[in-house]
Formats: structure tokens, sequence, C-alpha cells
């Protein structure tokens, strides 16, 4: 039986709203005194991966961050807050707010938080362990630990998005 004509189809029930399947591309940010880490990753596959970490003297190296992002091309900037175990801020809650105004405002691009608790821990573990299992050939460094707990942050907050999304 074919149906013409425009609009609604009598008796077929409508579709929910569309899911769109195209990734954003996302970077996450692990905001520190000495070194900022960096990760991506998209919310298709809701995989993150560290890529490198940056200094933090006097104030971040804004060069290499903005070239990351320029080089990447994100739609979405994640920037850890850093909390305490009992949730309030951590100590340095105030200069990564402020890291994430700045990032913002020099990307024009959104930057939305999330709960890096725990995951430099996390970061450490799973290092340690890629390295005692052989995947991981050489010595981990203090860099390597806060660009992957830049991927777990961004695991994290993109594994949350999907909760969000089917709930």
């Amino acid at each position: 039986m074919a149906v013409t004509g425009r609009g609604r189809r009598r008796g077929i029930p409508q579709r929910g709203p569309r899911l769109s399947l195209r990734a954003r591309i996302v970077l996450g940010f692990d905001f520190g005194l000495k070194r900022i880490g960096i990760a991506a990753g998209d919310t298709l596959t809701r995989t993150a991966a560290p890529l490198e970490t940056v200094a933090h003297h006097a104030e971040p190296d804004w060069a290499a961050i903005l070239a990351r992002v320029k080089a990447t091309g994100p739609d979405l900037l994640v920037v850890g807050a850093p909390y305490n175990d009992d949730g309030s801020p951590g100590r340095i809650a105030g200069l990564a707010d402020a890291f994430a105004a700045q990032l913002a405002a020099r990307c024009r691009l959104e930057v939305v938080r999330a709960d890096e608790r725990f995951t430099s821990t996390a970061a450490h573990s799973l290092l340690r362990e890629q390295r005692a299992s052989g995947q991981r050939r050489r010595a981990v460094r203090k860099g390597d630990l806060d660009s992957a707990a830049a991927a777990v942050m961004l695991q994290g907050w993109l594994e949350q998005q999907r909760v969000e999304e089917s709930g």
C-alpha cells in the first residue's frame, strides 16, 4: 500500500527525538599547579585517550594548549573540578575555575566541568598495570600520570553523558 501526501501517517506512532550519530570531539584537561594533562575523546565511541602534558609555571603554557585545541578541533572542552573526598572544593578549585574560564574565553568553545576525584589514583593504577603486563615499555613519568588522569576524568564524563541520555 502506498502512502502519499505529507504530514503524519495515521496509525503509525511518532518517533521520539532524533539522536545525532555525529561524534563530538572532546578535549579533557586535568588542571595542576605544575602540569596540565590533556586527553581526547568523542561522544560516539565514548572513549578517551591521553595526549600530552603541558607546563604550568606562573601560568599555563597557553601557546601549547591553544596549539593542541587547534590541531584537534574539538566541539567541547571538559575541565576537571578538583573536589575533596567529601565533595567540598579542593584547595586549587578556585585556580581550576579561573583556568576553565580563561580556556573558554581563549578558545571560544563551551567548557564544562567534571568531577576529578580519584582520577590520579585510578590513572596511577592503570599505568602500573600497563607497565607490569608489558603493554607499556618505558617507565611512568609524572607527565604520563597527568595526561592519564585527564583521560580517566574524560572517560568518566563521557560515560556519565551516556547515562544521562538514556535515562
